[in-house]
């Protein structure tokens, strides 16, 4: 395979330290291991709506809030929402930049209004940033790759793609995209490496 010409990122748990794992445990009655919690929380009913861009915040919180059966108010819960990613990674901003030298770089992210918003929509750190709230799409659809990929004017084997979600890199892949299953920062700038794209 030829070098990419686009290398398209998740955000969180890639290049955004996220805590929403850890924090909603703390706010549930029963807390859940980290792999169960992760597919409940990729296959929720009111966290898709809200990723898909469908209703206001308030109204995720609610839904959310009783989904989950978390004990408290729609405005307290939004400020702990709102707190879940905090910031990128120490270095990955400059890695960014390097990269941006030689390749396209992109983010693919469910995302949502108050964390898109949170970081401007990452409009300095990306030659493209695409949210499944503003894409209408939402990752692991083959919908959610197809979209990004148009949006993108890339071919599928133009991309390399680097998720933290293995049911992400498995719809990648399926759609002929050059995918990595990576698990935090150091474990991405590994792979990077590994593959003679950063030094």
């Amino acid at each position: 395979m030829c070098d990419p010409s686009l290398l398209l990122f998740d955000l969180g748990g890639v290049l955004i330290e996220n805590s929403t794992f850890k924090r909603l445990n703390h706010l549930m009655v029963e807390p859940k291991d980290f792999v169960a919690l992760k597919h409940l929380w990729l296959t929720s009913p009111s966290v898709r709506r809200f990723e898909l861009g469908d209703g206001s915040p308030y109204e995720f919180a609610v839904s959310f809030i009783a989904e989950w059966d978390i004990c408290l108010s729609p405005e307290a819960f939004l400020e702990e929402f709102y707190s879940w990613p905090s910031d990128f990674y120490p270095e990955a901003r400059s890695t960014l930049h390097s990269l941006r030298q030689k390749y396209r770089v992109g983010c693919l992210s469910n995302s949502n209004v108050l964390h898109w918003e949170k970081f401007g929509g990452f409009k300095d750190d990306f030659d493209i940033a695409i949210s499944s709230h503003q894409l209408g799409a939402i990752k692991p659809d083959n919908e959610a790759f197809l979209k990004a990929l148009e949006t993108c004017s890339a071919k599928p084997s133009e991309v390399y793609f680097f998720d933290d979600s293995t049911a992400n890199i498995y719809t990648a892949k399926s759609l002929g995209i050059k995918s990595f299953h990576v698990d935090g920062f150091d474990s991405l700038l590994n792979v990077l490496r590994e593959e003679k794209i950063f030094p």
